[in-house]
């Protein structure tokens, strides 16, 4: 295993505790989880765009979609989360923003919807914890608007990350791609693939691989990635350099599940074993993983750091139950110091 000495993203010094440095042997710049106000001001601006939803889970309902779990594990972290998404003028779409709210998460980019209800995703969980998905269709996520308000949080944001799910309406995907536009050149853009049932095809992987920075991607929707994309997949690093090369990508995170992840980069390459740890379900494990990643990416961390930071916190969301840990920020740092 190579460990990358290279650093990519930013150049500013990360506001983090380093909590993991004492079991790893990773040494991290700064600290891990500042919740000092004089740091306050370094904040990122971190969109999460896409579907907003309830999954109706077992035990009950809980508020979903990826761009919601990531804007809000990269609050936890420190940054301002803000989703951008639409729900409908309904009861679920009131509790949404409702839940939004008590998770501490800026509801003004959720737009509102009289014609469409809100979405909702029927998930089941097998044995091992891994979620089966069914989702509703023609809901308000699926008619996105670009607006003067989310042109201004375009121009405004540090990273964004978008997936290939809310691209399966031609409406939502045009406000995609609008608001992917109007980022500016610095900005980070993120494409967390998540291939979900019929929604995804070649043009919408190959769009947004264009106007992307970093693609995230498991072991299984790899091969079926590349083999919409017309590229050949003798093996994971050399299809991980193809896409760098091809897309002129800056980064590609492959994730292993309970195997940890693979993060490639133009010139260097990390493994990370993961973290064993028990698991509760694993809905919105992957998306803490890449709010992580993204955190520490914008701090000019190392692919070796990245890859250490995502797994623990991927890892300490699996372990909980649904995909929004209730934590208060300033206890997180002990909470991700118990994983491993």
């Amino acid at each position: 295993m190579k460990d990358s000495g290279e650093r990519l993203g930013g150049r500013e010094e990360t506001d983090l505790y380093a909590i993991i440095e004492a079991e790893s042997g990773l040494r991290c710049r700064g600290n891990f989880f500042s919740i000092k106000n004089s740091m306050a001001s370094k904040k990122k601006v971190i969109v999460g765009l896409g579907e907003l939803l309830w999954d109706l889970l077992p035990a009950g309902r809980q508020l979903g979609g990826a761009p919601a779990n990531f804007a809000y594990i990269a609050t936890l972290l420190g940054d301002s989360g803000i989703p951008a998404s639409r729900v409908g003028c309904d009861p679920f779409g009131e509790e949404a923003l409702a839940r939004l709210g008590q998770l501490g998460l800026n509801a003004d980019f959720i737009q509102r919807d009289s014609a469409h209800p809100t979405g909702t995703v029927k998930v089941e969980v097998d044995d091992a914890g891994q979620p089966r998905f069914e989702i509703s269709e023609r809901v308000a996520w699926d008619f996105l608007e670009w607006t003067p308000a989310w042109q201004q949080l375009a121009e405004q944001a540090d990273a964004v990350c978008f997936g290939s799910l809310a691209q399966r309406s031609s409406q939502s995907r045009s406000t995609i791609h609008s608001f992917l536009r109007a980022v500016r050149p610095v900005a980070c853009r993120v494409f967390d693939v998540n291939l979900r049932q019929h929604f995804y095809d070649a043009e919408i992987l190959r769009e947004s691989m264009q106007v992307t920075s970093i693609v995230k991607l498991n072991r299984e929707e790899l091969p079926k990635v590349m083999g919409l994309l017309g590229l050949d997949h003798p093996d994971m690093q050399e299809s991980a350099r193809r896409l760098l090369a091809t897309y002129d990508l800056q980064l590609v995170c492959i994730t292993l599940g309970e195997g940890g992840s693979v993060l490639i980069s133009r010139n260097d390459r990390s493994e990370h074993p993961g973290f064993k740890v028990k698991v509760a379900d694993t809905v919105g494990a992957g998306d803490a993983f890449t709010a992580a990643l993204v955190n520490r990416f914008l701090r000019g961390a190392t692919l070796a750091e990245m890859n250490e930071t995502a797994n623990r916190v991927g890892a300490w969301v699996a372990s909980q139950p649904g995909a929004t840990p209730n934590v208060a920020p300033e206890k997180l740092k002990q909470r991700l110091s118990e994983i491993g």
